[in-house]
Protein backbone atom coordinates (compact mmCIF):
# COMPACT_ATOMS: atom_id res chain seq x y z
CA UNK A 1 0.00 0.00 0.00
CA UNK A 2 1.35 3.41 -0.97
CA UNK A 3 1.68 5.87 1.90
CA UNK A 4 2.74 9.49 2.17
CA UNK A 5 3.57 11.82 5.04
CA UNK A 6 1.14 14.66 5.58
CA UNK A 7 2.28 18.15 6.58
CA UNK A 8 1.70 17.41 10.28
CA UNK A 9 4.07 14.46 10.26
CA UNK A 10 1.42 11.72 10.25
CA UNK A 11 0.84 8.96 7.74
CA UNK A 12 -1.96 9.28 5.20
CA UNK A 13 -3.17 6.69 2.70
CA UNK A 14 -2.45 7.65 -0.89
CA UNK A 15 -5.54 9.16 -2.56
CA UNK A 16 -4.78 7.06 -5.64
CA UNK A 17 -6.13 4.05 -3.76
CA UNK A 18 -9.56 5.66 -3.46
CA UNK A 19 -9.39 5.89 0.34
CA UNK A 20 -9.97 9.21 2.09
CA UNK A 21 -7.02 10.94 3.70
CA UNK A 22 -6.94 10.77 7.51
CA UNK A 23 -8.44 13.95 9.00
CA UNK A 24 -6.43 15.98 11.53
CA UNK A 25 -7.62 15.91 15.13
CA UNK A 26 -8.25 18.61 17.72
CA UNK A 27 -8.38 18.86 21.51
CA UNK A 28 -10.44 21.76 22.87
CA UNK A 29 -9.97 23.77 26.08
CA UNK A 30 -12.82 26.06 27.23
CA UNK A 31 -12.36 28.84 29.80
CA UNK A 32 -15.93 28.63 31.11
CA UNK A 33 -16.10 31.88 33.09
CA UNK A 34 -14.43 33.87 30.34
CA UNK A 35 -16.82 32.47 27.73
CA UNK A 36 -19.79 33.32 29.94
CA UNK A 37 -18.74 36.84 30.89
CA UNK A 38 -17.49 37.86 27.46
CA UNK A 39 -20.31 36.36 25.41
CA UNK A 40 -23.04 34.17 26.92
CA UNK A 41 -24.16 36.65 29.59
CA UNK A 42 -25.60 38.71 26.75
CA UNK A 43 -27.25 35.76 24.99
CA UNK A 44 -29.78 34.42 27.49
CA UNK A 45 -31.50 32.02 25.09
CA UNK A 46 -28.25 30.43 23.87
CA UNK A 47 -26.68 29.46 27.20
CA UNK A 48 -27.58 25.76 26.73
CA UNK A 49 -24.55 25.65 24.45
CA UNK A 50 -23.33 22.45 22.83
CA UNK A 51 -19.59 22.99 23.14
CA UNK A 52 -18.63 20.00 21.02
CA UNK A 53 -20.91 21.17 18.20
CA UNK A 54 -19.44 24.66 18.56
CA UNK A 55 -15.90 23.33 18.16
CA UNK A 56 -16.88 21.31 15.08
CA UNK A 57 -18.64 24.33 13.60
CA UNK A 58 -15.56 26.52 14.09
CA UNK A 59 -13.08 23.91 12.82
CA UNK A 60 -15.01 21.62 10.45
CA UNK A 61 -11.87 20.07 8.93
CA UNK A 62 -10.80 18.57 12.28
CA UNK A 63 -12.10 15.60 14.24
CA UNK A 64 -12.73 16.24 17.94
CA UNK A 65 -10.92 13.85 20.28
CA UNK A 66 -11.52 15.62 23.61
CA UNK A 67 -13.01 18.75 25.15
CA UNK A 68 -12.05 20.09 28.57
CA UNK A 69 -14.33 22.66 30.25
CA UNK A 70 -12.85 24.70 33.11
CA UNK A 71 -15.12 26.46 35.60
CA UNK A 72 -16.06 26.68 39.29
CA UNK A 73 -19.30 25.99 41.14
CA UNK A 74 -20.93 29.36 41.74
CA UNK A 75 -22.65 30.37 44.97
CA UNK A 76 -25.88 32.34 45.49
CA UNK A 77 -25.15 36.03 45.94
CA UNK A 78 -27.25 38.77 47.60
CA UNK A 79 -29.31 40.61 45.01
CA UNK A 80 -28.64 37.97 42.34
CA UNK A 81 -30.89 35.27 40.93
CA UNK A 82 -30.90 32.52 43.62
CA UNK A 83 -31.58 29.82 41.01
CA UNK A 84 -28.34 30.49 39.09
CA UNK A 85 -26.39 27.70 40.86
CA UNK A 86 -29.11 25.17 39.97
CA UNK A 87 -28.98 26.17 36.31
CA UNK A 88 -25.22 25.82 36.31
CA UNK A 89 -25.45 22.34 37.84
CA UNK A 90 -27.93 21.30 35.15
CA UNK A 91 -25.57 22.53 32.45
CA UNK A 92 -22.57 20.72 33.93
CA UNK A 93 -24.62 17.50 34.04
CA UNK A 94 -25.50 17.99 30.38
CA UNK A 95 -21.86 18.49 29.44
CA UNK A 96 -20.69 15.44 31.39
CA UNK A 97 -23.18 13.26 29.51
CA UNK A 98 -20.77 13.26 26.56
CA UNK A 99 -17.83 10.87 26.77
CA UNK A 100 -15.55 13.30 24.98
CA UNK A 101 -16.17 16.16 27.43
CA UNK A 102 -14.63 16.47 30.90
CA UNK A 103 -15.39 19.18 33.47
CA UNK A 104 -12.56 20.57 35.61
CA UNK A 105 -13.52 22.59 38.69
CA UNK A 106 -11.64 25.41 40.37
CA UNK A 107 -12.82 27.42 43.38
CA UNK A 108 -15.42 30.20 43.59
CA UNK A 109 -14.58 32.59 46.41
CA UNK A 110 -16.50 35.42 48.04
CA UNK A 111 -14.18 37.55 50.15
CA UNK A 112 -14.71 40.87 51.98
CA UNK A 113 -12.45 43.60 50.62
CA UNK A 114 -11.88 47.27 51.39
CA UNK A 115 -11.65 49.21 48.14
CA UNK A 116 -11.60 52.87 47.05
CA UNK A 117 -14.93 54.34 45.95
CA UNK A 118 -15.47 55.27 42.30
CA UNK A 119 -15.16 57.96 41.24
CA UNK A 120 -12.40 58.77 43.71
CA UNK A 121 -13.41 60.89 46.71
CA UNK A 122 -11.23 62.24 49.50
CA UNK A 123 -11.92 62.67 53.20
CA UNK A 124 -11.06 65.71 55.34
CA UNK A 125 -7.49 64.43 55.73
CA UNK A 126 -7.01 64.11 51.96
CA UNK A 127 -7.11 60.31 52.00
CA UNK A 128 -9.18 58.37 49.40
CA UNK A 129 -12.53 57.23 50.77
CA UNK A 130 -13.04 53.47 50.88
CA UNK A 131 -15.95 51.06 51.14
CA UNK A 132 -16.17 47.45 52.27
CA UNK A 133 -17.41 45.14 49.51
CA UNK A 134 -17.91 41.44 48.77
CA UNK A 135 -15.57 40.47 45.95
CA UNK A 136 -16.36 37.35 43.93
CA UNK A 137 -13.44 35.58 42.34
CA UNK A 138 -12.88 32.34 40.47
CA UNK A 139 -9.56 30.70 41.29
CA UNK A 140 -7.59 27.92 39.69
CA UNK A 141 -9.22 27.48 36.28
CA UNK A 142 -6.57 29.30 34.24
CA UNK A 143 -3.77 27.33 35.92
CA UNK A 144 -5.62 24.05 35.36
CA UNK A 145 -6.30 24.91 31.72
CA UNK A 146 -2.65 25.75 31.10
CA UNK A 147 -1.51 22.55 32.83
CA UNK A 148 -3.77 20.23 30.85
CA UNK A 149 -3.03 22.10 27.62
CA UNK A 150 0.72 21.63 27.95
CA UNK A 151 0.47 18.04 29.21
CA UNK A 152 -1.84 16.98 26.37
CA UNK A 153 0.39 18.72 23.82
CA UNK A 154 3.47 16.99 25.25
CA UNK A 155 1.78 13.62 24.74
CA UNK A 156 0.62 14.63 21.23
CA UNK A 157 -3.01 13.76 21.98
CA UNK A 158 -4.23 15.84 19.02
CA UNK A 159 -2.87 17.63 15.97
CA UNK A 160 -4.39 20.97 16.98
CA UNK A 161 -5.05 22.50 20.41
CA UNK A 162 -8.06 24.85 20.40
CA UNK A 163 -8.25 27.33 23.28
CA UNK A 164 -11.45 29.29 23.92
CA UNK A 165 -10.65 32.37 26.02
CA UNK A 166 -9.85 36.07 25.94
CA UNK A 167 -7.71 35.86 29.08
CA UNK A 168 -4.17 37.11 28.52
CA UNK A 169 -3.01 35.15 31.60
CA UNK A 170 -2.64 32.19 29.21
CA UNK A 171 -0.08 33.93 27.00
CA UNK A 172 2.91 32.23 28.67
CA UNK A 173 1.38 28.77 28.25
CA UNK A 174 0.58 29.39 24.58
CA UNK A 175 4.12 30.62 23.93
CA UNK A 176 5.55 27.50 25.57
CA UNK A 177 3.19 25.38 23.52
CA UNK A 178 4.87 26.48 20.30
CA UNK A 179 8.42 27.32 21.39
CA UNK A 180 9.11 24.28 23.58
CA UNK A 181 6.66 21.66 22.35
CA UNK A 182 6.34 22.60 18.68
CA UNK A 183 2.57 22.22 18.87
CA UNK A 184 0.00 24.07 16.79
CA UNK A 185 -2.91 25.87 18.40
CA UNK A 186 -5.96 27.91 17.48
CA UNK A 187 -7.88 30.58 19.36
CA UNK A 188 -11.67 30.35 19.55
CA UNK A 189 -12.58 33.85 20.62
CA UNK A 190 -15.66 34.84 22.65
CA UNK A 191 -14.93 38.40 21.47
CA UNK A 192 -14.98 40.06 18.09
CA UNK A 193 -11.55 39.41 16.60
CA UNK A 194 -10.79 43.14 16.44
CA UNK A 195 -11.63 43.44 20.17
CA UNK A 196 -9.81 40.28 21.25
CA UNK A 197 -6.75 40.50 23.49
CA UNK A 198 -3.79 41.82 21.51
CA UNK A 199 -1.45 39.79 23.73
CA UNK A 200 -3.26 36.59 22.77
CA UNK A 201 -3.25 37.46 19.09
CA UNK A 202 0.52 38.00 19.22
CA UNK A 203 1.13 34.40 20.37
CA UNK A 204 0.84 33.28 16.74
CA UNK A 205 -2.21 30.99 16.56
CA UNK A 206 -2.61 28.89 13.43
CA UNK A 207 -6.25 30.01 13.31
CA UNK A 208 -8.22 32.72 15.12
CA UNK A 209 -11.97 32.13 14.90
CA UNK A 210 -14.67 34.33 16.42
CA UNK A 211 -17.80 32.76 17.95
CA UNK A 212 -20.71 34.42 16.18
CA UNK A 213 -24.38 34.72 17.25
CA UNK A 214 -25.30 32.40 14.37
CA UNK A 215 -22.93 29.74 15.73
CA UNK A 216 -24.52 30.05 19.17
CA UNK A 217 -28.03 29.60 17.76
CA UNK A 218 -27.10 26.54 15.71
CA UNK A 219 -25.05 24.82 18.43
CA UNK A 220 -27.58 24.12 21.19
CA UNK A 221 -27.93 20.94 23.24
CA UNK A 222 -31.14 18.90 23.07
CA UNK A 223 -33.82 20.14 25.47
CA UNK A 224 -33.58 16.85 27.39
CA UNK A 225 -30.45 14.76 27.89
CA UNK A 226 -30.17 11.37 29.58
CA UNK A 227 -27.25 10.67 31.89
CA UNK A 228 -26.49 8.06 34.54
CA UNK A 229 -28.70 9.91 37.04
CA UNK A 230 -31.78 10.27 34.83
CA UNK A 231 -32.86 13.14 32.61
CA UNK A 232 -31.49 16.69 32.73
CA UNK A 233 -33.53 19.46 31.08
CA UNK A 234 -32.74 22.85 29.63
CA UNK A 235 -33.44 25.43 32.37
CA UNK A 236 -36.39 27.76 31.93
CA UNK A 237 -35.37 31.01 30.31
CA UNK A 238 -32.53 29.41 28.34
CA UNK A 239 -34.57 29.15 25.13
Amino acid sequence: MNEEHDERGGIAVSPTKGIARTRPTMAVYIDGFNLYRRLLAGHHTEKWLDLEALARSAFPEHDLVSLRYFTAIIKPLPGKDPSSPQRQQAYLRALRASKKTSVHLGKFRIDPRVMPVHPTEFDAEGKPKTVKVKKTEEKGSDVALASYLLTDAFHRRADLCVVCTNDSDLVAALNLLTSDLGAEFALLSPMEVKRASNELKQTGPLYHVQITPAMLRSCQLPAEIEDEHGVVRRPAGWG
